[in-house]
């Protein structure tokens, strides 16, 4: 790697840290909802609305985010963008929520262009890594930026959740570490040199990301096919968006040219093993997402100062526990493959709310104590472990399937907007049966479901682990030359949807 693109990347890992606390929005919505319970006097059904219209627009403007990061070469100002209207959405929410919902109606707005911004910084953040690293680094960077994402997290939760303690039952402050963070991911994000992303290698088009990338004007129009004209220094990519959804007829995708294209969204839908993965993404989502913010509400009712610091703890030790989590991803799904630590990921949430469902039967019996409370945020350390494992794993089997197809973004905007709407439905379904069961029914018919997509993966999601991947742990000189040129030809396991060799200059179709 160049010296520049290295410092580009060092650079990458604070932004992560930064932007920890912004990347979906999901950590400061769970703060939020243990701000506007315990101190605006919410019901939880309430809650579960602002949770449902958050995550349907995500899911709405997923895809079209990640559609977007695969063909603009703006990735940075995109990013920095959303980083600071998603950061001013959170601030008019503490500072304008009233009592007991009463301007739900505009909390509801807020909450519904919140999610679409937010849902570009996933493609974004991702877009760019692989800009910088490449397919073939994607792993270890995955991991390191999400080792980053959760400290980072940790460090602004536990801030907030100081202050929330100190000016309790005014904890609406707590939201200042917001714009701190906004402000680090701004600072950071403008010193990595755009000429650093090779925007070819950040759609997944080519392996290796190389700023010396020559770029490759088209052909004129007409039936002469003029010779392409390489522009040394520059990259090969197209910043005019592509329409081409369906394909150009008479297209034949078995024929190799020397300016290959990306696959239409079309192809990319009908690829089988994203669909089961699409699916298996929402499933985990839709019985995991709502409870951290059951755990949280558990521990804030009723406790006053002590709740509100307890609930901040829940997201503190399970961000601490997912920086262990996203390292040993990194250190193993190369050694092991991606399936083994995907399933020890999705097992944990079961086992998880089994036992709240016990310690919650308990407390119910016996009364709150601070020994209870302390075992109920003690399972925090099951979901650092099952949601720190799926956020690392996700990224890297997305980048897996896509390898090729150049619509990376655009494939982790679909299966991130499965988890989404995977979310939004268990924000409010979590709420409502908290609500009108109680929070042991809950916790016992969420691991019911958590059940399926585990046993789905178990039985029908290939290993996606790539052949280049795996190679370039045991070559130290993998990152020198055409990596495809080191896998074994007659390796009859290696995707077929990897790109060869001369897929390293192309263009969106």
């Amino acid at each position: 790697m160049p010296e520049s693109s290295e410092r580009s990347r060092k650079i990458l890992d604070i932004v992560a840290l930064f932007l920890g606390e912004l990347r979906d929005g999901l950590t400061m919505i769970n703060m939020q909802s243990a701000f506007l319970i315990s101190s605006k006097g919410y019901s939880e059904k309430q809650v579960g609305i602002l949770f449902f219209v958050f995550g349907m627009s995500q899911f709405l403007f997923q895809a079209p985010a990640g559609y977007l990061m695969d063909y603009t070469d703006r990735k940075i100002s995109w990013l920095g963008v959303a980083a600071v209207l998603t950061t001013l959405f959170t601030v008019i929410t503490a500072t304008t929520a009233e009592d007991e919902g009463g301007n739900i109606g505009f909390m509801i707005l807020i909450k519904f262009l919140q999610g679409g911004i937010t849902a570009m910084i996933p493609p974004g953040l991702n877009s760019i890594t692989q800009g910088i690293v490449g397919s073939v680094g994607m792993t270890s960077q995955v991991s390191m930026n999400e080792m980053m994402n959760h400290l980072g997290t940790s460090i602004l939760v536990l801030t907030g959740s100081l202050i929330a303690y100190a000016k309790y039952p005014d904890i609406g402050v707590l939201f200042i570490v917001s714009p701190i963070a906004c402000a680090g991911v701004i600072f950071f994000l403008n010193r990595i040199h755009p000429e650093d992303i090779d925007h070819n290698a950040a759609r997944g088009l080519v392996l290796e990301a190389s700023p010396d990338n020559p770029e490759i004007l088209p052909p004129s129009s007409g039936n002469y096919a003029a010779p392409e004209i390489r522009v040394p220094g520059k990259k090969g990519v197209q910043t005019m968006p592509s329409f081409n959804f369906w394909g150009a007829k008479g297209d034949d995708s078995s024929v190799v040219t020397a300016t290959p294209k990306a696959d239409t969204p079309l192809q990319v839908l009908r690829e089988p093993r994203l669909l089961l993965f699409t699916a298996i993404c929402f499933l985990f989502h839709t019985a995991n997402g709502c409870v951290l913010p059951l755990v949280m509400q558990s521990l804030a009712i009723g406790n006053g100062r002590s709740g509100i610091l307890l609930s901040g703890c829940c997201i503190i030790l399970a961000q601490l526990c997912m920086v262990a989590s996203a390292k040993i991803c990194g250190q193993y799904s190369v050694v092991y493959g991606r399936k083994v630590l995907f399933l020890t990921g999705l097992f944990t949430v079961p086992v998880r709310c089994l036992i709240l469902c016990i310690l919650v039967s308990l407390r119910d019996d016996a009364g709150s104590s601070l020994f209870l409370n302390g075992l109920i945020l003690s399972t925090q350390i099951l979901d650092g472990v099952g949601a720190g494992v799926f956020g690392t794993m996700y990224i890297l089997v997305t980048s897996d399937l896509s390898g090729g197809t150049g619509r990376f973004s655009l494939t982790l905007g679909i299966t991130t907007a499965a988890m989404s709407i995977g979310g939004t439905v268990s924000g409010y379904l979590g709420e409502a049966l908290a609500e009108d069961l109680g929070y042991k029914s809950a916790f016992i018919i969420l691991g019911i479901m958590a059940c399926v997509p585990a046993i789905l993966y178990l039985m029908f999601m290939p290993e996606t682990l790539p052949a280049y991947t795996n190679q370039s742990t045991k070559d130290p000189h993998m990152s020198h030359g055409n990596p495809m040129d080191r896998i074994d030809e007659g390796s009859e396991e290696t995707d077929q949807r990897q790109p060869t060799s001369t897929n390293y200059v192309g263009m969106m179709a």
